[in-house]
């Protein structure tokens, strides 16, 4: 008995686009955790903010949406370093916040780091530059 296949060749080209999407995603999620040290100093280079609004700047200035669950620890390391430095700071209304403010050996490794990052960014956008226009 001959059977035929009922399986419509567009599916096949569908999980392709998928499993592609789903690369792009894990790769962009790489890149944003290897910048987001850097992006959480540089928040906070010009004044002291509390977790919260560090997420907010994150989400509106770079487009970095970060849960709770990963910002945390992550200033609890930057602080174990000496890079940052945290005060209880009682609210006008509602529950104190905890502020969060670069230290002086904070300041030099921002710097170090944005002056590394560029550089990499400088490389990168080279490598890049001969497709732009390139329609293939």
């Amino acid at each position: 008995m001959n059977i035929k296949s009922t399986r419509d060749p567009r599916d096949e080209a569908r999980k392709q686009i998928v499993r592609r999407a789903q690369e792009l995603g894990k790769w962009e999620t790489e890149v944003r955790k290897g910048g987001l040290g850097l992006a959480v100093l540089a928040i906070l280079w010009p004044e002291r903010l509390y977790g919260l609004e560090i997420l907010r700047r994150l989400d509106s200035d770079a487009g970095m949406s970060i849960p709770e669950g990963t910002i945390y620890p992550l200033l609890s390391r930057m602080k174990a370093e000496g890079l940052v430095d945290s005060e209880w700071v009682e609210a006008d209304a509602g529950h104190p916040r905890k502020y969060y403010r670069l230290t002086d050996p904070g300041r030099r490794r921002v710097r170090e780091m944005a002056q590394s990052w560029r550089a990499f960014a400088q490389g990168l956008e080279r490598l890049l530059a001969p497709m732009d226009g390139d329609p293939k």
